[in-house]
C-alpha cells in the first residue's frame, strides 16, 4: 500500500517521462562562454539579475551583472549545524548545493511596508496604501527544491480566497532560471520528497551544467525569447550521458524521509514523549522557518512617528517557534518549547496535505544545515516509528 508520499513521487516520473516523449527533441547546449551572453539578454529585456555570490562564507544570491561574480570554483559542506565553504580544482560555477536563501525573499519580501496613516489639521485620519514594486526579477541558479517551493508558495498566496497583492505582483515580474543540481549536501533530501534533484517544471529555463558549457531546455514562452540572444547547438549523446550521470549521482542522497505514514502517524502521536525530548535540544530559535522555502507566517506591527501624527504598518516574516506567534488575549497558546516543535512539524508534515495537497517540505535540508544544535527533521520523523515499535 503506497503513502501520499510515494504516490506522489511515482506521479512526479511518470509526468517527467511523458514530457520527454511529448517533447521529441533533445535539449540544445550551448558553451560556457555564452553564460554571459544570457545575462546580457535578461538585462537588456529589463530584468535585475539576482545570482549566487559568496559573502560572508556562504552563497548568498544577490544583484548579479558578470558571471565573475558567481561562485566559480566553489563547493559546499553541510552537516547538521554546519556549513562551509571550499575551494576545488572545478571550472564550474554550480558544483554546490544550496545557500541559507531561497527564491521566497524576492517574492514574500522578510519586511515590507503595507500602508501609511497620518493624522491632519483637523483630526481626519487617511490611509495611503503601499503600492508594490513591480520591478522584473530574473533569478539564476535557483534549484529544483527552490522551484518546488515556490510552488507551493503560489497555492498559498496565489490560489486561496485572497489574492496576494504583494506577492502577485512580484510573481508576474519574475523570471526563474533553474539550474539543476549536480551535488546535493549531506543534509539534502529532495529525491525522497519529489522534487529534485532536478526540475521538473515550473521554472522559466533549466540549466545543466556539463564539462564544457550548459544544457538548457525552456518552459515558458518567455524563456524561449531569451534564448534568442543565445548561440545555441544541438546537444550530443555525450551531453545527454553526462545528464543523466549527473541526475544519477545527485539522487543518491544519505537522507530521506520514513518509509511510514508520515501524516497519519504525526496526527496519531500528539502527546507522545517524543516532543519533550526533542525540545530539550530545541532552542526555539525560529532559524529552521527563517531558511525555509515554504514557510509563509507571518505578523503585523504598527510604527508611531515621534510626532505622533503618523504610523507606518509593515508585514514581517514571523515563526511558529515564537512565543507572539500563538498569543491569544494575554495567553499564549504554545508556551512550551515542545508544543511549537509539534506545531511546526506536524503542520509542515501532515495538516499541510489537507490545504495543499501535498507536504510543505521539499527537502532542501536547510532546516537541518542552519540548526545551531543540528536538529535533523529526518530523524525527528523517523523517531515516531522507532518508538512504535517498542
Amino acid at each position: 500500500m503506497y503513502d501520499d508520499e510515494s504516490i506522489y513521487n511515482i506521479y512526479r516520473n511518470v509526468k517527467s517521462l511523458f514530457r520527454t516523449f511529448e517533447n521529441g527533441v533533445r535539449a540544445l547546449f550551448f558553451q560556457t562562454d555564452q553564460l554571459q551572453h544570457l545575462l546580457s539578454a535578461l538585462s537588456s529585456k529589463g530584468y535585475n539579475c539576482i545570482g549566487p555570490q559568496v559573502r560572508d562564507d556562504a552563497i548568498i544570491y544577490d544583484e548579479l551583472h558578470a558571471i565573475d561574480q558567481l561562485p566559480q570554483g566553489f563547493n559546499d559542506q553541510q552537516a547538521p549545524g554546519s556549513y562551509t565553504l571550499s575551494r576545488n580544482n572545478s571550472t564550474k560555477f554550480f558544483d554546490w548545493a544550496n545557500g541559507p536563501q531561497a527564491i521566497k525573499p524576492n517574492l514574500f519580501s522578510p519586511r515590507e511596508k503595507i500602508w501609511q496613516s497620518e493624522q491632519a489639521a483637523d483630526g481626519a485620519i487617511s490611509f495611503n496604501t503601499t503600492e508594490p514594486d513591480p520591478r522584473p526579477i530574473a533569478i539564476i541558479g535557483a534549484r529544483a527544491c527552490d522551484v518546488a517551493a515556490m510552488k507551493i508558495q503560489d497555492q498559498h498566496f496565489l490560489e486561496q480566497e485572497f489574492i496576494d497583492p504583494y506577492y502577485k505582483t512580484r510573481r508576474e515580474s519574475l523570471l526563474v532560471v533553474a539550474v539543476n543540481c549536480s551535488h546535493p549536501a549531506d543534509t539534502c533530501f529532495c529525491y525522497s520528497t519529489g522534487d529534485g534533484p532536478f526540475v521538473d517544471d515550473g521554472a522559466d529555463i533549466v540549466l545543466t551544467e556539463l564539462n564544457q558549457g550548459f544544457l538548457i531546455d525552456t518552459y515558458t514562452d518567455q524563456g524561449k525569447e531569451i534564448l534568442k540572444a543565445l548561440t545555441l547547438l544541438e546537444s550530443t549523446s555525450e551531453h545527454i550521458e553526462q545528464a543523466e550521470s549527473i541526475k544519477a549521482k545527485a539522487s543518491a542522497q544519505k537522507r530521506s524521509l520514513p518509509a511510514f505514514e508520515i501524516k497519519t502517524r504525526l496526527f496519531n502521536e500528539l502527546n507522545n514523549d517524543a516532543w519533550h525530548e526533542i525540545a530539550t535540544k530545541c532552542l526555539s530559535c525560529g532559524n529552521c522557518t527563517s531558511v525555509c522555502p515554504t514557510c509563509f507566517c507571518h505578523s503585523e506591527t504598527e510604527v508611531p512617528e515621534l510626532d505622533g501624527k503618523s504610523s507606518t504598518h509593515y508585514r514581517q516574516w514571523d515563526s511558529c517557534f515564537s512565543q507572539g506567534h500563538s498569543y491569544i488575549h494575554g495567553i499564549t497558546i504554545r508556551s512550551e518549547t515542545s508544543q511549537r516543535y509539534r506545531q511546526w512539524l506536524t503542520h509542515k508534515f501532515a495538516s499541510w496535505h489537507e490545504q495543499y495537497g501535498r507536504s510543505g517540505c521539499v527537502g532542501c535540508g536547510r532546516c537541518i544545515t542552519w540548526c545551531p544544535v543540528g536538529i535533523d527533521v529526518t530523524e525527528s520523523l523517523k523517531n515516531f516509528e522507532e518508538r512504535r515499535r517498542d
